[in-house]
């Protein structure tokens, strides 16, 4: 996997529009951001700086341009999880659902998903 590098707020809002979209023109991206609108030439500039950071690439048409992802949505939900787990939980996943769990954003019927998840992955790790 490639060397990602960590994404603003706005900058992961947009890519969370491009990743929806597939590709698109600023104006596309746009149309999909909540209200109030941002400015075209904002934008235009926060997708060119995703450009310069490896995120997008484009594809020219005349003067315009369509944009399109480098990165995956998995790709960068891996990426943005396993910082999440080092920054904030020390590495340990046992930290980080106790947390959910704490807060409330965790109950009975996901644990118990999560758990079959994990024998399944056990049980698929030992064949």
């Amino acid at each position: 996997m490639k060397e990602l590098k960590e994404l603003t707020r706005v900058e992961e809002q947009i890519m969370q529009e491009l990743w929806e979209l597939g590709e698109a023109f600023v104006k596309d991206i746009i149309d999909k951001l909540p209200a109030p609108k941002p400015a075209y030439n904002t934008v235009s500039t926060i997708v060119r700086i995703l450009e310069t950071k490896g995120f997008v690439a484009h594809e020219a048409f005349g003067k315009s341009h369509r944009y399109y992802p480098l990165v995956s949505k998995e790709e960068y939900r891996t990426f943005a999880t396993r910082k999440l787990l080092h920054g904030y939980f020390d590495n340990s996943a046992r930290n980080m659902l106790s947390f959910f769990v704490e807060e409330e954003k965790l109950n009975l019927k996901d644990a118990d998903e999560l758990l079959k998840m994990l024998e399944e992955a056990t049980q698929k790790k030992r064949r």
